[in-house]
């Protein structure tokens, strides 16, 4: 894959289409990043904070390389549904007849990406076999309230690796029926010692929504903010040096 030999702008900014956009966790780090950010879900997603169209992603990013608008973009993030074989459905949640049962998105998305020609971030929880583990991030690599590790696939592009932060305790929680405490919450599901919506908003860093379904399934922004920062940096050194 080749990049684009200029940054496309909304103004001074470059240009970001957030796939499965969910709330704008990532958005919102992006946008902190440097980016304009526009999304696109297939929900209503009326707590986003930036422009999206609601859809269909894949079917609107197919729409997109047809119609020559992708153009308009500098890069792309997605965030696929992540239940189909994700560890926490197959394993914890297997009894509840998760795990296996969902579409896998990964595949479809990478392809269509692939076709855009752009740089491009696909996102999934640990646990998936499907995206090469290019990227980890963890909360406690950004002084969070969540551990969340999160692996991400770079198309066209490259980053360092940060060091892992060794976990400063547990997550606090019940865990067979003993409560364990700790200095991070559990950022998914409900009960069980799970935190409030404003202990998940402080953690997370994801202040715009209280909604529990989608703080649940947050990328925290910290995250996000560092891969713009870092692609944005990447960018401008080869402009500067072509």
């Amino acid at each position: 894959m080749t990049h684009p030999t200029h940054i496309r702008r909304d103004g001074e900014r470059p240009l970001l289409l957030d796939l499965f956009s969910c709330a704008g966790g990532a958005a919102t780090g992006y946008a902190r990043a440097g980016f304009a950010v526009r999304g696109c879900d297939i929900a209503d997603r009326s707590n986003y904070p930036f422009p999206y169209h609601r859809g269909d992603a894949l079917a609107y990013l197919a729409h997109l390389i047809t119609t020559g608008e992708i153009e308009r973009y500098a890069f792309v993030h997605a965030s696929p549904p992540c239940q189909d074989k994700c560890a926490l459905t197959v394993g914890t949640n297997r009894s509840q007849g998760w795990g296996g049962a969902h579409v896998d998105l990964v595949a479809p998305t990478r392809t269509l990406l692939d076709a855009t020609g752009l740089p491009y971030v696909i996102e999934q929880p640990n646990g998936r076999a499907e995206i090469r583990k290019d990227l980890t991030l963890c909360g406690e690599m950004f002084g969070l309230g969540v551990i969340r590790h999160r692996n991400f696939e770079l198309g066209g592009w490259s980053i360092e690796q940060p060091a892992h932060v060794p976990h400063r305790g547990r997550v606090r929680g019940y865990r067979h029926g003993r409560f364990y405490d700790g200095p991070y919450v559990a950022a998914y599901g409900n009960g069980g010692g799970k935190p409030s919506v404003p202990e998940l908003q402080e953690a997370m860093g994801v202040t715009w929504t209280d909604v529990r379904e989608e703080l649940t399934e947050a990328i925290p922004p910290a995250y996000s903010e560092h891969i713009g920062r870092a692609y944005l940096a990447l960018r401008t050194s080869v402009e500067v040096t072509a």
